[in-house]
């Protein structure tokens, strides 16, 4: 009975869009320590590596030609061309972490939406069915879809409906009992009675019209 699938997702979009946003900004604020730190950590490795390349360079600088051979086989590359790299390299780790935010927050969204419909769905059935009791209807037996959540309530739904028809045939029985006693009593009693035994048992004919409608 619930092999059906649901198409549209968004069933009940202010809930759904809202709770998601929520959510995404609860994940995004609490997780974006992370590139920060990165970051910092990234800055204070930076200057303390271009700071020794710094030293390095001014410790050539004071050995002058006693040091030439040392300075020939260890200083590869100057101080500046240091920081331009690790800069080029902090740049392009924060540029993935980024769009790594971006994206994990982006699936998240979309994971909510999913989850939430299966939330906003079942209560949106549920209404329409509320809605077809209110209007005279009735769309038979309420069932949800499978992976749905609060599948109980279309158990309860379903056993509250059935207890007020059961309850609907036996006021009916006895609607039924109750006229048939009115129109065998109309028979003996005087005529000035008969009357208001009358419009009693009219009465009962209307109740038990609604009653043949609702079943």
């Amino acid at each position: 009975m619930a092999g059906y699938k649901r198409s549209i997702y968004l069933i009940n979009p202010k809930f759904q869009l809202r709770f998601s946003l929520y959510v995404c900004l609860f994940l995004f604020l609490s997780s974006i320590v992370y590139p920060i730190t990165i970051y910092d950590v990234m800055s204070n490795f930076l200057d303390s590596s271009v700071k020794q390349k710094e030293k390095i360079e001014l410790l050539y600088e004071r050995c002058g030609s006693t040091c030439a051979d040392l300075q020939g086989k260890d200083k590869t590359i100057s101080a500046k061309q240091l920081q331009q790299s690790l800069e080029a390299k902090r740049k392009s780790l924060i540029s993935v972490l980024a769009l790594w935010q971006i994206g994990f927050t982006a699936l998240v969204f979309i994971m909510c939406i999913f989850l939430t419909h299966k939330v906003a769905g079942p209560l949106f059935k549920l209404q329409k069915f509320f809605t077809a009791i209110a209007e005279g209807g009735d769309n038979g037996r309420l069932f949800f879809r499978s992976g749905d959540y609060f599948t109980e309530l279309a158990d309860s739904y379903n056993d509250a409906i059935n207890q007020l028809k059961e309850d609907y045939k036996n006021d009916f029985v006895y609607l039924s009992e109750v006229s048939a006693y009115i129109n065998n009593l109309s028979l003996v009693v005087p005529d000035d009675k008969k009357a208001v035994l009358n419009e009693i048992n009219k009465r009962l004919n209307e109740i038990q019209g609604k009653f043949n409608e609702k079943s």
